[in-house]
């Protein structure tokens, strides 16, 4: 069994500075939506999105983010390896489930009946 060693990041200082000039810019995106209160509604979305972006892409040119990007190209790629049930298989599961909860239901509905008589009628002799 073939396993790989674990990948250790060091993060740098350029690393650093790059994730907190997009939380920064995020900041900054909030805060010019509310500082252009007065502004047309476009202006202010507009600038929100813009700064959004920026705050994006300046993430994704950092480690964080392109380790981020491999994660969604690896789980993309297992996605892919998975054997999806035929429409057929997909339906009888469905039946199988659907009939088991009411089976489950009958059971349970037949176990609160007989508790309550075994309680109320046997036990406390209350009559309804």
């Amino acid at each position: 069994m073939a396993t790989s060693a674990p990948v250790e990041t060091v993060s740098t200082s350029a690393d650093k500075a790059k994730l907190a000039g997009a939380v920064l810019l995020l900041v900054g995106a909030i805060a010019a939506f509310y500082v252009l209160g007065k502004q047309d509604l476009w202006v202010r979305v507009g600038a929100l999105l813009a700064l959004m972006a920026a705050a994006i892409a300046l993430f994704f040119t950092s480690e964080s983010g392109r380790q981020l990007i491999a994660f969604g190209r690896d789980a993309v790629r297992e996605t892919r390896k998975v054997v999806w049930p035929t429409r057929k298989e997909a339906g009888q599961m469905t039946a199988y489930v659907f009939g088991f909860v009411v089976v489950m239901a009958l059971f349970m509905w037949f176990t609160d009946k007989t508790l309550e008589w075994v309680i109320y009628d046997l036990a406390l002799g209350w009559r309804g």
